[in-house]
C-alpha cells in the first residue's frame, strides 16, 4: 500500500528511525482500524520485491517495519530475505491471525478480537501489544500472557479514539499488574508521519 522513512512510535522499538512497508489487504477488519485503506488489497498495485528494497536503502536507517492492514496473509519470504541481504534488521507487526511466514529479527503481536490468532504466533513473539479499546479488554489481554515465551515484552496501549477515558484505566491496571508497560501512539502525539 505505501512505504516510508520515520520514526517507529509503538512498542519496545518507538523512538528508532524505521522504514515501514506496509502491505495492503485485511481480513481482520478492526472497528478502530487508522488505517482502513489498507484493508482491500486490490485498490493498490503489486510491486516487485526487489523495488521495495530499492526505496528502503535510499534511506539511512536500517530498520524494516512490515506491517499492514495484515502483512501474513501473504508469504513473506522473499521480502523478508532481500532486505536482510541488504543489511536490514527487519521487524513485523501482526495480529497473528494467519501461519508466520519469512524469517523475522523482532515480531510484534497485537492480537485482534475479531479474529483469533494462529496458535503458532505465540513462540515466536518478542513483544504482545494489546489496544486496550474497553475495560473487558485487560482481562483479555492476559489470556495470552502464559501462552508466550518467556521474556516476551508486554505493552497495553489505549486505543487512540478513547485514549482520555481509557488511559486512566491502563494507568492504574498497569501499577496494579506490573508485568504490563503502557505504550501510545507518540507519533500521533508528535504529529509524526
Amino acid at each position: 500500500m505505501e512505504a516510508f522513512y520515520t520514526i517507529q512510535g509503538e512498542g519496545f522499538y518507538q523512538g528508532h528511525s524505521a522504514y515501514f512497508i506496509r502491505l495492503a489487504g485485511c481480513d481482520v477488519g478492526c472497528v478502530w482500524c487508522d488505517v482502513k485503506e489498507s484493508w482491500n488489497a486490490e485498490d493498490h498495485p503489486v510491486m516487485d520485491v526487489d523495488d521495495i528494497v530499492a526505496e528502503a536503502i535510499k534511506f539511512p536507517g536500517r530498520l524494516a517495519v512490515v506491517t499492514g492492514g495484515e502483512p501474513l496473509i501473504y508469504n513473506c519470504g522473499p521480502l523478508t530475505k532481500k532486505l536482510k541481504e541488504a543489511g536490514f534488521q527487519v521487524n513485523i507487526e501482526t495480529s497473528g491471525v494467519h501461519p508466520a511466514s519469512g524469517e523475522w529479527d523482532w515480531v510484534c503481536f497485537s492480537p485482534k478480537k475479531f479474529k483469533a490468532p494462529d496458535p503458532g504466533i505465540f513462540q515466536l513473539a518478542d513483544e504482545l501489544k494489546v489496544v486496550i479499546y474497553h475495560p473487558s479488554d485487560f482481562k483479555w489481554a492476559e489470556s495470552f500472557v502464559d501462552k508466550l515465551r518467556p521474556g516476551t515484552r508486554l505493552y497495553l496501549q489505549p486505543e487512540w479514539s478513547n485514549r482520555d477515558r481509557i488511559l486512566p484505566l491502563l494507568i492504574e491496571y498497569v501499577k496494579n499488574n506490573p508485568k504490563w508497560r503502557i505504550c501510545v501512539q507518540v507519533h500521533k502525539y508528535l504529529d509524526i508521519p
